[in-house]
């Protein structure tokens, strides 16, 4: 087992770590809320406890157990446990894992579980560089992710995993997991004699939405707050409070999320580069999807630069394109190469405004279309005056007429400057 379950540093984190870490389960008595999956008798449980489980991946929304489930692998196996956040290391890390993976079972007869958290931060070329070594049994693998497998893990790594459907904890599994932080003395809070009314608990499960790692959270802040007012009983005036002043940290809608990348866009339209990679530093340190950073710079390079620099499109697209290729963390470089140029590029958004005035008329009704922009593709049409009286621009010494290419209700327009 490696040493990241040594019992030197499991006796560190027992007495620093956050408490959603120091509570983390050690065995399945402590894993609540998914007992579909990994109750006594499941399949899945079984191939645990009896260590012969095969790659899997684990899908299901934060705070519902995922990474904790890999740590009870960790725990319960015979077999060499290494971890990786796909946020944080490159493929060539994995790779070298791989590497010594393949001398371990060589030499010493010994399987490899490689961990792979947030493993839909992978692109599809670094989840492939993954499947020889799987098919050859070199490692067996552990993926957990947030997203749909369906779209984010390619198909032949999907084909050689089981997935398993985490759900979202339900209010009885919030409960047990809160009622043993306050009673644990070991790792909790059960040396305070801290208690919790039961309006003040059913408060903290609502505000958990299924996530125990942001109730947890919730309650550390909370048990600061009545420690330092030397309080021993949470109520629920009291939890309302805190939360309210604190739920951003806390924020199930994304809030912060939406404010990062308002604050890149506008940093880049203000045209200054240096605030523009402040946030998209941010927002790389915080875990954000770079396909999703990419995806806003192509509609940035149209929406805000447009025709006053033409090429600002293509190095946008670039981009978007390179960190699908590369993937993270090599991609940074190609975002902070697309942030800078853009940033600095001319701007105009006469494109954009025109588009918002064309579509304001768009919506008065479905005029028809003036019959000389029609094509007569058949004898009828060209009876029914379909074409007729269209001036064919080529004809004309500088390919340009004077014809009306608006319906008559809506009369001739000057959308774009």
């Amino acid at each position: 087992m490696a040493d990241l379950f040594s019992k030197n540093l499991e006796t560190y984190l027992s007495k620093n770590a956050p408490l959603a870490e120091r509570m983390r389960p050690r065995d399945f008595d402590e894993f609540y809320g998914q007992d579909e999956l990994v109750g006594e008798g499941s399949p899945l449980r079984r191939a645990i406890q009896n260590d012969n489980l095969a790659s899997v991946i684990f899908w299901g929304p934060p705070g519902s157990g995922k990474t904790t489930l890999a740590m009870i692998i960790a725990r319960k196996t015979k077999a060499y446990f290494v971890q990786f956040s796909a946020v944080a290391a490159g493929i060539n890390k994995v790779k070298k894992a791989i590497f010594e993976a393949r001398n371990r079972l060589k030499f010493e007869r010994k399987r490899t579980l490689i961990f792979i958290d947030e493993i839909h931060r992978f692109n599809k070329a670094q989840q492939a560089a993954l499947l020889p070594y799987i098919e050859q049994g070199t490692i067996n693998l552990i993926g957990a992710t947030t997203e749909n497998p369906s779209f984010e893990i390619i198909s032949p790594l999907l084909s050689r995993s089981a997935v398993y459907v985490l759900k979202v904890l339900g209010e009885e599994a919030l409960r047990k997991i809160f009622i043993r932080a306050l009673q644990d003395k070991e790792r909790g809070f059960g040396k305070m004699g801290l208690k919790i009314t039961s309006k003040a608990l059913e408060h903290l499960i609502a505000f958990s939405d299924g996530d125990a790692r942001v109730g947890l959270n919730a309650l550390e802040f909370a048990a600061n707050y009545l420690k330092a007012e030397n309080k021993k009983i949470i109520k629920e005036k009291d939890l309302s409070l805190i939360l309210k002043e604190h739920a951003l940290r806390y924020d199930k809608k994304g809030e912060e999320h939406y404010n990062l990348i308002s604050a890149f866009i506008k940093s880049m339209r203000d045209s200054d580069p240096n605030g523009a990679l402040y946030w998209l530093a941010r927002m790389i340190e915080s875990g954000e999807d770079p396909r999703f950073i990419a995806r806003r710079m192509v509609i940035f390079a149209s929406e805000d630069i447009g025709n006053s620099d033409p090429q600002a499109i293509q190095v946008a697209v670039a981009i978007a394109q390179s960190v699908e290729y590369v993937g993270m963390p090599e991609a940074q470089i190609n975002l902070a190469q697309g942030a800078t140029y853009l940033a600095s590029a001319p701007k105009s958004n006469a494109s954009y405004v025109a588009l918002m005035k064309a579509k304001e008329d768009a919506k008065k009704g479905s005029f028809g279309v003036p019959l000389h922009l029609r094509n007569a593709v058949t004898s009828l049409m060209k009876k029914l005056g379909y074409g007729k009286g269209y001036k064919y621009a080529h004809n004309f010494p500088e390919k340009k007429v004077n014809q009306t290419h608006f319906p008559k209700e809506i009369g001739e327009k000057k959308y774009y400057n």
